[in-house]
Formats: structure tokens, sequence, C-alpha cells
């Protein structure tokens, strides 16, 4: 896999300002960055995106809305306002789309949640449509279900994004939550038939996982099949970028120069 369609997070670069790491990918021979919103802060999302384009990268998408899911009407009403909020940021920025972590309650049943979140991304819809940015329904690992999301599964997003029958409704699918699934294939295929296949992310799972939110392993430091699920993608007709996504103590404590030399060299051999 060459560098061309290789996407880093900034997140993956924690330490790194936006604008350092915007300088270092583009030097690196990256071609695509994805923005999570604390980047943004004290330069705004216009111009971070200004910066962005130039230095040549692409902007693939801004991380992240979603938490839709509250056990009472102001919680889902203030959700939804802050997901607006992120639409408009988005569209400033000049980001095509918006990654949506969708959000659970450990204080009311998984069912419940996901109605909040359909009804939470039906409010939001409207305004995406307007504002030309897509929404990315990103299913979560089961050990997020409590409070992270409600949504588990690829089977459980594309049903999800079928039943807005929107262009602007689809579906990230992130290895790190799917590699385990049986059914992963089978659902790519689906996604990719319906149109809902928007992004694609990678890093790894390692088998001795000592954090499960912030020990992500880099591509090939673990037990995901990455060329088989590229594989499965292709095939469902994606042809955007694959988005390196590592939340990582152990990497962000490294000199981050050392770590996108890691990132790339791990990027072409592995994904």
């Amino acid at each position: 896999m060459t560098l061309d369609r290789c996407c880093i997070h900034t997140i993956t670069t924690k330490p790194w300002a936006l604008s350092e790491a915007v300088e270092k990918y583009a030097v690196a021979g990256v071609k695509g960055i994805s923005v999570w919103q604390n980047a943004t802060e004290g330069i705004g999302p216009r111009r971070a995106g200004e910066i962005i384009r130039a230095a040549g990268l692409e902007i693939v998408s801004y991380v992240r809305g979603g938490f839709f899911p509250h056990t009472n009407s102001a919680g889902r009403a203030q959700a939804i306002e802050h997901n607006k909020k992120l639409l408009e940021e988005a569209a400033a920025l000049g980001a095509p789309m918006i990654v949506l972590v969708c959000g659970a309650s450990p204080d009311q049943s998984l069912d419940i949640s996901r109605n909040q979140i359909r009804e939470g991304i039906e409010a939001i819809l409207p305004l995406a449509e307007k504002l030309n940015v897509k929404l990315a329904i990103e299913p979560l690992h089961p050990m997020y279900a409590a409070d992270r999301s409600a949504i588990n599964t690829l089977a459980q997003a594309n049903d999800m994004a079928e039943y807005f029958k929107s262009d602007y409704v689809g579906v990230a699918v992130d290895v790190y939550h799917l590699w385990w699934d049986p059914q992963l294939e089978k659902e790519i295929a689906r996604c990719g038939a319906n149109g809902n296949l928007f992004a694609y992310h990678v890093c790894d799972w390692k088998v001795n996982t000592i954090d499960l939110l912030n020990d992500r392993g880099l591509m090939g430091e673990g037990c995901i099949d990455l060329k088989k699920i590229r594989s499965w993608v292709e095939a469902a007709g994606f042809k955007g970028f694959c988005e390196v996504e590592i939340f990582s103590n152990i990497h962000w404590a490294k000199d981050q120069n050392i770590f996108l030399k890691e990132v790339t060299e791990a990027f072409i051999q592995n994904v």
C-alpha cells in the first residue's frame, strides 16, 4: 500500500499541534488528514482548513460527533445542538464528513439508546444536507456498549444507515472495533452495495492489551488481518483513504518524529 492512500488522524500524533502535524505529515508523503476537534483549538476550524490545504493535504473527515443518548430530554437536546455546532465547524474546516461515535447510557437499555441515536441523526440530517457534510456512523467494539456506543456491529450500523435512505448517512468501518466479527466480510459487502461505505480506519489489536482505550497497536503490532479486511473493503467498491487512527499512551510518549516514521513504514508494509 502506498502513502498516496494514507490519511492520519491528528489524535494519532496527539502531542503535536495541528500546524506541526500538518507539516510533518506532508514531508513524510502522507496525503490525507482527519482532524479531531481538539486540534483546532486556538485557531478555529476555518484557519485550520487553510493551513491544511496550503500544505497540500486533503481533509478526509472531522472527528467526532454523536453521543446522542441521554436519560433526560435536556441532555438529548443539548447533544443535538452540539452536533449541529460540529457540523458548522466541519463545513468551515472544509471536511466532507463527520464521524459519529453514537453514544450510549448505562442507565437505560441498548434499545432505548439506539432509538435515541436514530432520533438524533434524524434531527441533524437536514443541516448536514444543507452544509454538504456527510454523517459516518462508526460502530464500536462491544466493550464500549455501556457508555460509548450502542451501535456495536457493522450489521447494526448498516441497519441504521439504511433506515435513512440518504446519501448523507453512511458508515465508518474501523478494524479495531470490527475485526472479530464473523459476519464482517458479508456486512462490508452489504455496506458497499448500498453506497454506505464512507470511511475505513486502521490500527491493530494487541494481544496483551493493557488499556482498552489507549493501547491500540501500530499496524503489524497485533493480530488483525489488515490486508484481508482491506481486500473486502476494496471488493465492496471503496477507493478512499485508509485512515490511521491510533490511541496509545505508549506511542504518544515517544518522539513523534520516530513514531510517524514507524506509522508510514507500517502502513506501506502491513495495510
